[in-house]
């Protein structure tokens, strides 16, 4: 008899995924309850987005019909490099290689055909951050690592420098167990937010979020922002970075998020006289640069005393 299991955590790590865990696909009622709650207080700012489809983040059967299992997935995006230089524009590391939306999403449907092929009665679908999905929980009670107070997914053999992604499909599957949560007493991750943003353990305030303000919010960054999100001009890694146990972080060896060889030595300058031709060639196939707000924020970079 087929290990199922077996040959699809094997064929992921082939595709270029690091982790692979799964888990019954029942409904998350206690994470449904905290969703709502933080939605309630307003805490999402303009992301009115996620407060559509609640009752679809919290029950898989209906975004899969029959749904039993969900597979989560983590993609290391941990890069060996940074960008160089004290006074250059940072972006998240996260944009740094090929837009994940479509990596990960090309690698998941392969994923799924070849599930189809060990069971050609198994249907599904795929999710990587653009659907109505609880990734970050659904990682931790397939036990890929727990939430830290950041509430980012932290792995205890690599940190939490991962895309989260899932494959939904109506065939069940054991479940793993969830690991335990390792955070303890710190709180270095609270305590490095420039804005405070995070207010309690698990509990963000996206507006004052550098990653909402310089990515999600619509309009510029506030006036008071501007000193305390720093070089900062797209997203933000300074929580993560705090994270003792990005000790373990790993670099990848992914070519398709790896950066264009000119964008780790980009100086102040060159940033501020990019053209459009320019930004598209170096950041063009990014998340950054397909979603426009970066070339829309490239205007500020003067005005933000770096």
């Amino acid at each position: 008899m087929i290990d199922l299991k077996g040959e699809i955590r094997e064929k992921a790590l082939e595709l270029g995924f690091t982790s692979c865990g799964f888990a019954h696909a029942d409904k998350f009622e206690e994470m449904g309850k905290f969703f709502k709650d933080w939605i309630s207080e307003g805490f999402n700012g303009e992301m009115e987005y996620l407060e559509r489809n609640v009752e679809k983040r919290i029950n898989p059967a209906l975004l899969v019909e029959n749904a039993q299992t969900v597979i989560s997935l983590l993609t290391n995006y941990y890069p060996a490099e940074r960008q160089k230089g004290k006074e250059v524009p940072l972006i998240s590391i996260y944009t740094y290689g090929e837009d994940y939306h479509v990596v990960i999403k090309r690698r998941l449907f392969l994923l799924l055909d070849y599930i189809k092929k060990l069971d050609n009665g198994i249907n599904g679908r795929v999710f990587v951050d653009s659907a109505p999905v609880l990734e970050k929980a659904w990682a931790a009670r397939c036990g890929l690592g727990w939430i830290g107070k950041n509430n980012i997914l932290i792995n205890e053999e690599v940190g939490s420098f991962h895309f989260i992604s899932e494959i939904i499909i109506d065939y069940e599957l054991e479940s793993d167990s969830p690991a335990p949560n390792l955070c303890g007493e710190c709180r270095k991750c609270i305590d490095a937010c420039p804005t405070k943003a995070l207010i309690a353990p698990h509990k963000l305030d996206a507006r004052k979020c550098i990653s909402y303000l310089t990515i999600e919010q619509r309009k510029n960054v506030p006036d008071n922002y501007k000193e305390l999100i720093a070089r900062n001009i797209y997203g933000c890694d300074i929580c993560q970075d705090a994270c003792p146990w990005n000790k373990f972080a790993k670099p990848h060896n992914d070519k398709e998020l790896m950066p264009h060889e000119e964008l780790l030595g980009m100086t102040k300058e060159e940033w501020e006289n990019m053209d459009e031709e320019r930004f598209k060639k170096i950041l063009g196939n990014t998340a950054a640069g397909k979603r426009g707000r970066l070339w829309n924020r490239k205007t500020e970079i003067s005005d933000m005393n770096i």
